[in-house]
């Protein structure tokens, strides 16, 4: 019997993860490449002929993106993860491995691209096997990788012994105007509050960030 996500009843337990995976972790990300151009930054900032920040801008810019990729779950670059899961007990039946909902699945260029998948068997001496790619693919509908038939004999000491790595692709939303207008907005808030606190109060602007970006944030249900 094919092992779908709710007969390993997660809903079941204590555990508040709603998805079969144990844990996940950012494996690589752009830290550099410029989202926002300079002159973006500037036209915003009212800094017209000043280029004695450029190098502080610059930094800031990128902070800015990647505020932006972690609110919405999106990649503005492309952006790798590691996903671990443990053993379901099930063997030579199909496996479905829920990934993350930190990227958008479309026809639209975004989704994801499946890295590796490696397991630890029983008698691997802690030394995980990969499967071939045409051992496993991605379903876009669930967001999820699919491994028609997973090998016997995984370890029973390694806690979780399939490990996936993907990585999620530039997203198209990341170019929309109203997705980069938000990234102004909350980029020069940065510019004008350098410091954790103030002595005066500070209120939310109408339409602002968060209600700029509301619709492009997946929901999860």
């Amino acid at each position: 019997m094919a092992v779908e996500n709710l007969t390993l009843a997660p809903f079941l337990s204590s555990d508040r993860n709603p998805y079969n995976y144990s844990k996940f972790e950012q494996v690589s990300r752009d830290l550099q490449t410029a989202w926002l151009t300079l002159e973006e930054v500037t036209q915003q900032l009212n800094l017209f002929n000043d280029e004695s920040q450029d190098s502080y801008l610059e930094g800031l810019e990128v902070s800015t993106r990647m505020a932006i990729e972690d609110y919405l779950g999106l990649a503005v670059f492309p952006t790798q993860y590691r996903v671990y899961y443990p053993n379901f007990g099930v063997y030579n039946t199909a496996l479905y491995l829920d990934l993350p909902e930190v990227s958008f699945t479309t026809n639209f260029g975004a989704g994801v691209t499946i890295n590796s998948v490696v397991y630890y068997g029983s008698n691997s001496n802690n030394v995980p096997t990969a499967l071939a790619s045409t051992d496993y693919y991605y379903d876009s509908t669930g967001n999820r990788v699919v491994i028609p038939n997973m090998p016997s004999g995984l370890s029973q000491t390694i806690a979780n012994p399939i490990v996936v790595t993907y990585t999620a692709n530039a997203n198209f939303i990341a170019q929309y105007p109203v997705v980069k207008q938000a990234a102004l907005l909350l980029l020069t808030h940065f510019y004008n509050n350098r410091s954790n606190s103030t002595e005066s109060a500070i209120h939310e602007i109408p339409f602002g960030v968060a209600q700029l970006l509301r619709p492009y944030k997946p929901l999860v249900m």
